[in-house]
């Protein structure tokens, strides 16, 4: 397989149909495309081998969860060489659900989901500011997330 698989007209129809419901059966999809189940399925394969398509998944409501806050951590560290081990430990965080490693004046970017202000408080506070190879932090609250979507094939 080549490391850059090219996605054609119906590769990117399947990305489509797949994205708005995992859940579509092989032969539905077929219905709609006007091919065979099978050309479904190894069209499914050939991308999923490619690495282009790594899993399915559900999408839950964090605020129906009871998660009202979320906010986004710059994290500047002491030193490069402290990366592994901070990551490894912010990892060890469940409010922490996404972590970039970036440029510019941030070592490291991350999402954190709260209940509340105290929860957010006390993460700050106990968890994230605690952590050695931490210098600081700045911490910007999430007022809406008015667009949230994926690339689109």
């Amino acid at each position: 397989m080549p490391e850059t698989y090219q996605i054609d007209s119906l590769d990117r129809a399947i990305l489509q149909a797949l994205m708005a419901n995992a859940r579509t059966a092989y032969a539905e999809l077929a219905k709609q495309l006007a091919v065979s189940a099978g050309t479904i399925h190894v069209r499914v394969e050939k991308m999923k081998l490619a690495g282009i398509i790594t899993g399915a998944r559900i999408d839950v409501s964090a605020k129906h969860l009871g998660y009202d806050v979320c906010c986004f951590i710059g994290i500047i560290l002491k030193s490069a060489k402290d990366y592994p081990s901070a990551l490894k430990k912010l990892d060890a965080l469940e409010e922490v659900v996404e972590a970039y490693y970036t440029t510019g004046h941030y070592s490291i970017f991350i999402k954190v989901m709260c209940r509340s202000i105290d929860a957010l408080q006390e993460v700050l506070i106990n968890k994230i500011q605690t952590i050695d190879e931490i210098q600081s932090t700045e911490t910007l609250i999430s007022l809406q997330n008015p667009i949230s979507r994926t690339i689109v094939p």
